[in-house]
C-alpha cells in the first residue's frame, strides 16, 4: 500500500513582537509506493493533484498546503497567542473610542461605594495581628527561617499600606480628621510620608499609563537612555533585576522634596515629613537600644524591603505590559487606560488576605473610592458588563519575566523596546535574567 502525510503550514511568532514566520509550499515526491515530503520557502495556493501510478509506474504529484492567513491584532486567536506568550489568561479587546469612565462607573452596583466602619476596622485587626505575628516569628526563628518570617511581616505590613491608601482615597471613613490621622500612623513603619504620597498618588489615577504624566510609572524615553553610558548602565539594572525594589528608588526621589508639590500642598506634605523623621528619631534608636543594630535589620529593615518588593511588583503588573500603552495627552483616553490600561492579577490567598485585595485593581481604577473590601463585588460586576476589555492573569513566572526583560524603552508604535536591542552590549543583566528566570506560566 500507498502511504502519503502531508503537513499544513502554520503561523509561528518569534520574539516579543510576534512577527509571523511565512508560510511555507510542500512537495511530495512518490516512488514505489511511499511518498516522501519536502519543504521550499515559497508561497503558494492552492493544491495541484496528479494520480499515483499503478505499482510499476513513477510519477510525480505535487501537494501545496494552503498556508494560513496570520491572525489579524484585532483577533481573538492572536489575542490568545499574545496571553499565552506573556503569562496572562485573557488580554482584553481594545475598548471603543466612545465609551466613557463614566459609563463604566454607571454600571457598578451602588452598594460597592459604601463605607462598612466594621469592615474598615478589620482590616486594622488583620494587618495589626499578622504584622504582630510576623515581628514574634521573627524573634523566634533559627536563621534558616529566617527569609519566612520577614516574607511574612513584609507582606503584612504591605496591608498597613494598603489601609493609608483607602484613607487617602476617601474610601476608609466618612470622618476626613479620622482618615488623615490612620493614613499618617499606617505609614509610618514604612517611613513613608502620608501626604506627599496621597499628591503623587491622586494625579496617578488621573493621568493614569499617560505619558510624563503618570507618577507611578514610566517607560524610559529613548533620549534619557542614550543620554550617558553610566546612565543607561544604571537604568538597565534598575528596570532589569533590580525593578522588584525600584520603589525605593520611587520614595526617596518623589516624596521627600518639597519643591515638586504646589504652594497649597507644601504645608500638609511638611507635616508628614515630620512625622516621618520622628518616627526615624525617635523609633529607630530604641529598636537598636533593645535588639542592637542586627536587631533593627532582622524586625525593621528585612521586613521593609519586603514591602517594597510587593509595592513594585503591584505596581509592574497591575500596569505594564508590550501590549499596554502609554500615550501622549491628546491621545490618552480615560476610561481605556483605566479598563483596558490596568491588570488584574490573581496570587495566592494568603497574600491577598494580608493585602486586603489590592491586586483586583481595576475597578479601584473606574473608582478610587471603593473601598478595598468591596473590590471583589465591584470586580464581579465589570466581568459582568464589560468582561471582554478586560486583561487578568495569575501570577507566573512568565509575567515577571516579560515585565523584566521586555518593557523598558519607550516607542510610540511598538510600546516598548527592550534594552538588549537597543543597546546589547550593556543589556548582560537583561541576559542573564532571560537565562535564570523560569518560563512557567
Amino acid at each position: 500500500m500507498m502511504s502519503c502525510r502531508l503537513a499544513d503550514s502554520m503561523l509561528l511568532s518569534k520574539g516579543p513582537y510576534h512577527k509571523p514566520i511565512r508560510s511555507q509550499r510542500v512537495g511530495a515526491h512518490f516512488s514505489s509506493g511511499i511518498c516522501y515530503l519536502k519543504w521550499d520557502n515559497h508561497l503558494q495556493k492552492g493544491i495541484k493533484h496528479q494520480q499515483c501510478s499503478p505499482r510499476y509506474r513513477r510519477t510525480f504529484v505535487q501537494a501545496i498546503a494552503i498556508p494560513v492567513a496570520p491572525s489579524s491584532p484585532d483577533s481573538a486567536e492572536y489575542r490568545k497567542q499574545l496571553s499565552e506568550s506573556y503569562g496572562f489568561k485573557q488580554i482584553g479587546e481594545p475598548l471603543p473610542d466612545n465609551v466613557t469612565l463614566k459609563d463604566v462607573i454607571d454600571s457598578l452596583p451602588k452598594k460597592v461605594f459604601e463605607i462598612d466602619n466594621v469592615k474598615a476596622w478589620k482590616s486594622v485587626l488583620i494587618s495589626a495581628t499578622s504584622y504582630a505575628i510576623g515581628l514574634f516569628m521573627i524573634s523566634k526563628a533559627p536563621w534558616y527561617l529566617l527569609p519566612l518570617a520577614w516574607a511574612w511581616t513584609g507582606t503584612a505590613v504591605t496591608g498597613f499600606f494598603v489601609i493609608g491608601h483607602d484613607c487617602a482615597h476617601k474610601s476608609f471613613s466618612r470622618n476626613k480628621l479620622v482618615e488623615d490621622i490612620v493614613g499618617t500612623l499606617a505609614f509610618l513603619p514604612l517611613i513613608y510620608p502620608y501626604e506627599p504620597w496621597r499628591f503623587k498618588h491622586d494625579r496617578h489615577h488621573a493621568k493614569t499609563n499617560m505619558l510624563v504624566e503618570d507618577t507611578a510609572w514610566q517607560p524610559i524615553p529613548k533620549e534619557e537612555f542614550d543620554s550617558s553610558p553610566l546612565l543607561r548602565k544604571a537604568i538597565i539594572y534598575g528596570y532589569g533585576p533590580l525593578r522588584p525594589w525600584m520603589s525605593i528608588a520611587h520614595w526617596w526621589l518623589v516624596h521627600f522634596n518639597l519643591k515638586k508639590f504646589r504652594t497649597s500642598e507644601v504645608k500638609r506634605a511638611a507635616i508628614s515629613l515630620a512625622c516621618v523623621f520622628a518616627f526615624m528619631g525617635i523609633g529607630w534608636p530604641l529598636i537598636v537600644y533593645k535588639t542592637g543594630i542586627m536587631g533593627w535589620v532582622k524586625f525593621w529593615l528585612m521586613p521593609w524591603l519586603g514591602y517594597h518588593f510587593w509595592m513594585s511588583t503591584f505596581t509592574m503588573v497591575h500596569h505594564t505590559a508590550p501590549h499596554i500603552p502609554f500615550k501622549s495627552a491628546d491621545e490618552w483616553n480615560a476610561a481605556q487606560a483605566q479598563l483596558n490600561g490596568t491588570v488584574h492579577c490573581d496570587y495566592p490567598s494568603w497574600i491577598e488576605i494580608l493585602c486586603h485585595d489590592i491586586n483586583v485593581h481595576i475597578p479601584h481604577h473606574i473608582s478610587p473610592r471603593i473601598p478595598s473590601y468591596n473590590l471583589r463585588a465591584a470586580h464581579k460586576s465589570i466581568q459582568e458588563n464589560w468582561g471582554k476589555y478586560l486583561n487578568e492573569a495569575t501570577w507566573n513566572w512568565r509575567l515577571m519575566k516579560t515585565i523584566m526583560t521586555v518593557c523598558h524603552v519607550y516607542n510610540k508604535e511598538e510600546n516598548y523596546v527592550p534594552f538588549d536591542e537597543l543597546a546589547p552590549e550593556d543589556s548582560l543583566p537583561i541576559a542573564f535574567l532571560k537565562k535564570v528566570m523560569p518560563d512557567y506560566a
